[in-house]
């Protein structure tokens, strides 16, 4: 791949300038077909004759430094007979300060590009033109690039000291074709007002926290300065709030030319809801700034409907929160100075996210990272691709290798993903064995555990759960997937399965009794409680205990109302969803959410901010209670013997307290939907399948091909 072509350079690192390598060429006649394949360390922006090449935004990707992604440009339309090519370099994920890897060393080269133009002309010649030692580099009107602070564009500047690229003497084994879906631009959203906030500052609000950039427009004279700033919220007093974006400057600096002019950003992007304008020539008016959607191309499957408007927005918060955090990674939150595929934030919105969009080649994708990144020993870094230490796992975030492939199995009937991904689910099995003070339990290790849980104790993140007996009910969930895996691949999974019996065995001797809501929703989940019953109603007796609320965390909080459901307290799970008391899906709607909290309380009834250094606006895990209005309200669930929707069943569990709810997902075989509502006295059940399905109402079941049914 791209055998003729070498990695080139700006000869020194510019630091956080761009720089631009160019090459100019004549076209030998008249053109048949032109393509350019290009990749780069960073990101990298092309253009051919002053026209932007392709539309794959912040390419080539994000992946393990392992490997870089390649991409192809049918460019035919775009030759002249002269031609002038220019691909300007940012650090991007290479080596901008979003990938600090703490105790790893930055990579020793610059960011630099590799590229073949292949031009085949219409007389049957053909021309490569490559990168090499005879292009020429720049610097950029781009006078300053990183993810997490921003953007800084001079429309004056030019490099009138243009200098030899330098060739880089770099592997080319780590280059492998596009594998992920591309990011691109989505949608445009126009400003929703203009106001002034107390201190007297500009905002623009765009009444939707979103993640993207923007286009300016401005009528200005040459030097004029266009700057703005960027926040998700508010502080109490209605003021510009940046104190949760930590260390992330999240600038733009526009330096403008003479006359009318438009630009967007190319070579970073924002986590926002409201923009300040420090400084604008001319009138501001709304049509001045268009907020861009930028996120990785998934297709919407997934449709959520209710008589609730509340929870009518939690659902549109969900799908909002994301796309927000599906910029090539799984990111937990895409505004302060983190971004990370953070892998505890991926398993537990997995299914959720591939019932929202078509989610199997953005996953395979980054599951091929997390087997490229994952340690010797079966190590699973907390986050991946790994920028941040040098790797660690714990419960419910390493076990992402195993949680991960298994549900995008499940969803697409795709059984590569497991062959793909199984040794990488066997080794974290092994390291788990390697690292536990003891065989059967995986005890004495650090662990996030039930991550923000609200029972924990004064000054701590974590909830009051016990680490021990979390990661060993991981432990025992991971083992049972890795046993249906290698069912569905045809392994022996003999020793599994007795390690799966001698953990359960395990568990069940050394606890006894369960202590928090989150070890009882665990419990009930993963099979271990032998007495369901009895500890199901301890359970609900607690949320009952606390108001009709829950106060679960990262690991019990996706599985909380499934426990409840699975165990004859529906209602009750339904007394949580619509709970719009602080802490509920829906208090966060009534403080005005467009997204998904970090926190229950990032912002409490008093307008008082949770915290300054961890209170993310968009951060989509919460958003894992929709998996339960898909499969549990209106009982839309795979068969896992016949996975990506081939056999399905509905099996709907309404409620009196709304008056209808409604599903449905575009599967790999049509479209499956699932709808009741209240009807003089009676619910009607509206079902429409794509495949052989196994309706249950009200415990009767009902075998049906193909077609729409009412019930």
């Amino acid at each position: 791949m791209l055998n003729n072509a070498k990695w080139i350079s700006y000869p020194v690192d510019t630091g956080f300038e761009c720089p631009m390598l160019f090459k100019s060429f004549k076209a030998k006649g008249a053109v048949k077909r032109a393509t350019l394949t290009i990749s780069a360390h960073g990101c990298y922006y092309a253009t051919l004759n002053g026209a932007r090449i392709g539309d794959f935004i912040f390419a080539p990707g994000c992946t393990s430094l392992k490997r870089v992604q390649v991409q192809t440009y049918d460019i035919t339309k775009m030759l002249s007979e002269d031609n002038e090519i220019e691909i300007t370099l940012s650090k991007g994920w290479f080596k901008g300060r979003i990938c600090w890897r703490g105790t790893q060393e930055f990579p020793n080269n610059n960011e630099c590009v590799i590229a073949e133009l292949a031009i085949s002309y219409k007389d049957g010649s053909s021309e490569l033109i490559v990168t090499d030692e005879s292009w020429g580099a720049k610097k950029s009107p781009v006078r300053f690039s990183d993810f997490y602070d921003g953007e800084h564009f001079d429309a004056n500047f030019v490099d009138e000291s243009p200098v030899m690229a330098k060739v880089q003497d770099l592997p080319k084994d780590v280059l492998v074709p596009q594998q992920g879906e591309i990011i691109k631009e989505q949608e445009i959203i126009s400003a929703f007002k203009i106001f002034k906030t107390p201190k007297g500052e500009t905002v623009i609000d765009f009444a939707q926290n979103l993640t993207g950039y923007f286009e300016i427009f401005a009528n200005a004279k040459k030097g004029d300065k266009i700057s703005l700033s960027f926040a998700e919220v508010l502080d109490s007093e209605g003021n510009f709030y940046t104190e949760n974006y930590r260390s992330a400057k999240a600038e733009f600096e526009y330096t403008c030319r003479d006359g009318y002019q438009s630009y967007k950003p190319r070579l970073a992007f924002w986590g926002y809801r409201y923009i300040r304008v420090n400084s604008f020539p001319g009138e501001l008016s709304l049509d001045s700034i268009k907020a861009i959607v930028v996120h990785s191309n998934i297709k919407k499957t997934g449709a959520l409907d209710s008589s609730s408007p509340l929870l009518n927005q939690l659902f549109k918060n969900i799908f909002w929160g994301q796309k927000g955090n599906f910029l090539d990674i799984p990111t937990d939150c895409p505004q302060r100075d983190e971004r990370m595929g953070w892998t505890g934030d991926a398993q537990v919105f997995c299914r959720t996210a591939s019932y929202n969009y078509d989610v199997e080649k953005f996953f395979e994708k980054w599951l091929t990272d997390l087997r490229l990144d994952q340690g010797k020993d079966g190590c699973v870094p907390s986050v991946i691709p790994q920028f941040w230490g040098d790797g660690w796992s714990g419960c419910g975030w390493g076990d992402a290798s195993t949680i991960c492939p298994w549900q995008i199995y499940l969803t697409y009937g795709n059984k590569d993903i497991l062959k793909k991904q199984f040794n990488s689910m066997c080794a974290y099995l092994k390291y788990i064995s390697s690292k536990s003070k003891n065989r059967y339990l995986w005890t004495g290790c650090d662990h996030y555990a039930d991550w923000l849980g609200l029972d924990a104790p004064a000054g701590s993140y974590k909830g009051s759960s016990r680490d021990d007996f979390l990661a060993s009910a991981f432990y025992l969930y991971s083992t049972s997937l890795v046993i249906k895996a290698g069912k569905v691949l045809g392994r022996s999974v003999a020793k599994y399965e007795a390690l799966y019996e001698k953990i359960l065995k395990a568990i069940r001797k050394k606890y006894k009794k369960y202590k928090t809501q989150t070890e009882h929703v665990i419990a009930l989940h993963f099979g271990i409680a032998e007495d369901k019953s009895a500890t199901a109603k301890a359970l609900a007796d607690m949320i009952v205990a606390n108001g009709t609320r829950l106060q679960t965390g990262f690991l019990g909080t996706p599985y909380l109302l499934h426990a409840l459901s699975s165990n004859g307290y529906s209602e009750l799970a339904y007394d949580l969803l619509l709970q719009e008391a602080f802490p509920s899906w829906l208090y966060s709607v009534k403080q005005g959410a467009t997204t998904i909290w970090e926190h229950w309380d990032g912002v409490n009834d008093k307008g008082e901010f949770w915290s300054k250094d961890m209170n993310s606006f968009n951060h989509y895990a919460y958003g894992a209670v929709a998996d339960w209005v898909y499969g549990v309200a209106c009982g839309i669930q795979t068969v896992e013997e016949f996975p990506g929707f081939e056999r399905i069943v509905i099996a709907p569990v309404p409620t009196d307290k709304l008056d209808h709810l409604s599903a449905s997902i575009m599967t790999r075989h049509g479209l499956v939907s699932s709808k009741w509502y209240h009807d003089n006295g009676k619910i009607r059940y509206e079902i429409t399948t794509p495949s052989k399905t196994t309706v249950i109402i009200d415990g009767k079941e009902y075998n049906v091909e193909k077609g729409s049914y009412i019930f």
